[in-house]
């Protein structure tokens, strides 16, 4: 492989022109030809014993050409990048310029990492929410333990709504059962919204052994059978049952905690509010500071740099999604989705991990940050910890380099938080709402790309 020039052009991108040798490419060859020789009926010789020479004459010199450079060309790009010590960042354009017994050549166009010009990123004033936790607050905390504590007993009245009833019930369209339209023994609660309106409201005040028709128009946007359609029911109350809410007091935190008292019990509650609440406001604060740093800093992204990383976190995403035991196209039709409408989605999500990458990656090389070995070795041990796994599986697994630019990027982080201000604090919210989180670098493995985390809201969390 020579690397025949490099010439830098507008918008990030670099063209290279590679010629590979004919020797190189006489290998490729020979290595196709065996590879399919078997598939090649030749009159006069056993399937797989043709002689390469009587392929060729029969199909053209250059019949195994295409194979060949298919085979070789993806290892001499990877070798005249690193030898250009160039930072590719999205998929190249690819162009075969010649080939022949002398080897051959290609054009690759490349978008490479462009340049960040920094503005302020020390100093920089962002509000702080201050965390007050009311006894509202508790009570919302409170409310899921109540309602798994809750039961359901029968009663021998009228349903009312809050009430769920166990019911048979089919439907008619003119007098003829439709598809869907039955069950036997189901539970509603009613006032749910579950089922079409006005189905739920009509079984007020019935009980249990009663029987009778309802009459139900289905809605313009309801399945396209029965849209629109007036139907009839035919519903059987079996059962009315009827909430039994327990008392919320020691007894109930005894049993729904590790609390012997409510009074415990609560002030443990508000104590992880407060700090779910506390955690939240630091991540909204640096959060703040980072999106300053992007505004501040001056940077050409390119298109085709966003679109490569929109294209990961699709991939990303049909993998978590495959691994539910879920097909992503089914996930698609379900969700009403193309593959390119949710692309188009993906990239301002894309658009905003680059930024944030470009200027923390500009901070860490702005402030000369390094990685000790010491401290390779502790994000090592800490992986090995968080995974269960041996510490040498997890080296094997982790790329080193993609390991230290991770570890540059938190340090380049902590200059930017460490250095922010505390401006006019902001009335803290009654209730959490999760915050866009600085995307952190993805790392890369020898053998898979990890799944990149994803910020979610921190549900309460339950002791039983």
């Amino acid at each position: 492989m020579n690397v025949k020039s490099v010439e830098k052009q507008e918008k990030s991108k670099v063209e290279l022109i590679i010629e590979v040798s004919g020797e190189e490419f006489e290998a490729a060859i020979d290595k196709v030809y065996k590879k399919q020789r078997g598939k090649i009926a030749v009159p006069g010789f056993r399937k797989g014993h043709a002689p390469r020479k009587i392929i060729e004459g029969m199909y053209g010199s250059g019949v195994f050409y295409e194979d060949a450079i298919n085979e070789i060309y993806p290892q001499a790009y990877s070798q005249a990048i690193e030898q250009e010590n160039l930072d590719v960042v999205a998929w190249p354009d690819m162009e075969i310029l010649d080939a022949g017994k002398g080897g051959f050549s290609f054009k690759a166009t490349v978008t490479v990492r462009p340049e960040v010009k920094l503005g302020e990123y020390k100093g920089l004033t962002a509000p702080k929410a201050e965390v007050n936790v009311t006894d509202e607050d508790i009570e919302n905390e409170l409310k899921p333990y109540i309602q798994r504590a809750t039961s359901l007993v029968a009663v021998d009245r009228e349903a009312q709504l809050g009430d769920t009833v166990v019911l048979d019930f089919e439907g008619f369209d003119n007098g003829v059962p439709f598809e869907g339209g039955k069950a036997e023994g189901h539970s509603l609660e009613l006032g749910s919204g579950a089922f079409v309106p006005g189905f739920e409201d009509q079984l007020v005040g019935m009980k249990a052994g009663e029987e009778k028709d309802i009459d139900i128009t289905f809605p313009e946007d309801y399945h396209a059978d029965l849209a629109g359609k007036p139907v009839v029911f035919h519903v059987k109350i079996n059962e009315v049952k009827e909430k039994k809410v327990p008392t919320v007091d020691d007894e109930f935190a005894k049993d729904v905690s590790e609390f012997e008292t409510l009074a415990d019990f609560k002030a443990d509650l508000s104590k992880k509010v407060t700090e779910r609440r506390e955690k939240q406001a630091q991540e909204n604060f640096e959060n703040a500071l980072l999106e300053q740093v992007v505004a501040n800093m001056e940077v050409e992204i390119p298109e085709a740099m966003v679109d490569y990383r929109a294209d990961q976190m699709m991939d990303d995403y049909a993998r978590r999604i495959t691994s539910q035991g879920i097909p992503f196209e089914s996930y698609l039709q379900m969700m009403g989705m193309t593959k390119e409408a949710m692309r188009e989605q993906a990239k301002d999500g894309a658009l905003h991990q680059i930024q944030v990458e470009l200027a923390l990656d500009a901070i860490a090389a702005a402030e000369n940050i390094e990685i000790s070995d010491e401290e390779k070795e502790a994000e090592f041990n800490r992986l090995a910890e968080q995974y269960s796994m041996p510490v040498e599986q997890v080296k094997a697994a982790v790329v080193e380099s993609e390991l230290v630019k991770e570890l540059k990027t938190k340090k380049a982080a902590e200059v930017v938080y460490s250095n922010g201000k505390v401006g006019e604090a902001e009335k803290a919210e009654t209730e959490e709402k999760p915050k866009k989180k600085a995307a952190p670098r993805k790392r890369t493995t020898k053998k898979a790309e990890a799944e990149e985390p994803k910020a979610e809201g921190e549900e309460p969390k339950t002791e039983e």
